[in-house]
């Protein structure tokens, strides 16, 4: 069996909640195939579900480095930085978030994270513009929509 079709059923049965019993089997898989992006990339998000962050961290790092497909990539940035936001790393974070806006600048979800890690360093004001922003870009509300204008003149005054 190749190390993908052992991944792909390993990852079947982590979708019926067994998700702890998934952990050893991409360990070894880790181990027999050790520089596979995906299994890092599964290995980080399997330890990030059973919160363990601190080991999570070091297989994103992995995955990332070795390179993903775009959409993988995306999502791994995305859980890299969360994982980094939830060790404290915020500033570290913030840089994660924004190579990642620029390499995939159409999926504003990096917006609304690097927005929560600008807030974790102090920086409100930066973070609540980029939300506002966000929203009157993205919102298809009629309330929002009505008062976008109103919304951007409010949020431009923000110190």
């Amino acid at each position: 069996m190749s190390w993908r079709e052992e991944l792909d059923s390993i990852l079947e049965a982590r979708t019926y909640g067994k998700v702890a019993e998934t952990l050893p089997l991409l360990i070894a898989l880790d181990e027999r195939h050790p520089n596979v992006a995906e299994i890092n990339y599964q290995l980080a998000w399997t330890c990030d579900v059973l919160s363990r962050p601190a080991d999570a961290l070091p297989y994103y790092q992995k995955s990332v480095a070795l390179g993903l497909p775009p959409n993988e990539h995306s999502g791994a940035l995305i859980g890299f930085a969360a994982t980094l936001r939830n060790l404290g790393q915020s500033a570290w974070a913030i840089e994660v978030l924004q190579s990642g806006k620029r390499q995939f600048p159409s999926n504003r979800e990096f917006d609304a994270f690097l927005a929560l890690a600008l807030h974790d360093e102090k920086r409100h004001a930066e973070a609540i513009r980029m939300l506002t922003e966000l929203l009157c870009e993205t919102s298809e509300d009629p309330g929002i929509t009505a008062y976008q204008r109103a919304l951007r003149h409010a949020v431009a005054a923000i110190r």
